[in-house]
């Protein structure tokens, strides 16, 4: 019998003039001004946790941000699988440019946004997968232990389908 992993999940800070915009897997920094919030999750995350970031540089913003508030943080496991998805040439746009530079490829897009990738990017069942493989690659490797994750919206959705046992149409 093994022991259980326990995962908290801490999306990244917001990123300035970000919204309606997706920035997946973009190397944007984050806006790490809100100090009470930093100082309440200080409060309350595990200090004695595995701490894991993504390879985007506003995770880390983020986790050191939570260690300025007022706790000592051991350096980060960077696992790249846990980035956000990739959202390809749409990256950096908001919606209405997304439609305005391509509308029927938008379209198409919405008709299966579960399956449908954008153009050169990956779709949300392939980001899925992905992230599902590494969670259950961590939760063996740190069985018994507690790990933070500062991450990304989508790959937190993805850990709580994974949780839940649910696939990418649910």
């Amino acid at each position: 019998m093994s022991l259980p992993t326990h995962w908290w999940w801490v999306r990244h800070a917001p990123v300035p003039g970000a919204p309606g915009r997706l920035f997946g897997q973009l190397d944007v920094s984050c806006d790490t001004s809100d100090i009470d919030t930093f100082r309440i999750l200080a409060a309350v995350l595990p200090g004695d946790a595995i701490w894991i970031v993504s390879s985007l540089t506003r995770t880390r913003e983020t986790m050191q941000a939570i260690a300025a508030a007022g706790t000592r943080l051991p350096e980060p496991i960077e696992e790249p699988a846990l980035s956000e998805q990739n959202f390809g040439l749409w990256q950096g746009l908001s919606w209405s440019e997304m439609e305005a530079d391509d509308p029927e490829v938008y379209t198409t897009f919405w008709q299966d946004p579960v399956r449908s990738a954008p153009p050169e990017g990956e779709s949300y069942a392939e980001h899925l997968a992905r992230a599902r493989a590494a969670i259950w690659r961590l939760t063996a490797r740190y069985a018994g232990r507690t790990i933070v994750c500062v991450s990304h919206g989508g790959t937190i959705r993805a850990a709580v389908a994974t949780a839940l046992g649910l696939d990418a149409d649910t």
